[in-house]
């Protein structure tokens, strides 16, 4: 089935960049997405790590989720950058991630980068070292919220 699925992702996106709906260009689309499942398949790739398709339905919840945790985001360090006070308080903390798949600890560690004000500097098996901005944003790493979501998205108890 995750072959299927690879499959037909390729071939959907090969349709939306080509933009050229010929019967020959089609043709090429679906041999050329076929030949790259085979070939990803026979380089040991294709597997729930290479295309998660498993996590689609997590997804949903979790993406939205974070779009708007980067927007509360994004808003309080706007916020700090126009205060003439510039009120920061850069600090420096390691957060345990309790994800159990490296997948699960990248997205852990990328969902922090992606969220402004907090920068995963290292990711050092369990462990990230995170740099904050402010004070507040390091306390609400360590509350663990994040962390949990994550480890719901990935799929681990």
């Amino acid at each position: 089935m995750r072959l299927v699925s690879l499959w037909i992702v390729l071939t959907c996106f090969w349709l939306l960049m080509s933009g050229h709906y010929t019967g020959m260009l089609i043709t090429l689309g679906v041999v050329s997405a076929a030949g790259t499942v085979l070939l990803a398949q026979r380089m040991g790739i294709a597997d729930s790590e290479g295309h998660p398709i498993h996590l689609l339905a997590r997804a949903v919840i979790y993406w939205p989720w974070l779009v708007l945790e980067i927007a509360k985001s994004a808003w309080r360090v706007t916020w700090i950058v126009l205060d003439p006070a510039l009120p920061i308080s850069p600090t420096l903390l390691r957060v345990r991630s309790s994800q159990k798949t490296t997948g699960g600890r990248a997205t852990y560690a990328n969902s922090i980068t992606l969220t402004p004000g907090t920068i995963s500097v290292q990711l050092d098996g369990d462990d990230i070292i995170v740099h904050a901005l402010e004070k507040a944003g390091a306390d609400s790493l360590e509350d663990g919220d994040m962390d949990r979501r994550v480890t719901w998205f990935e799929g681990a108890r």
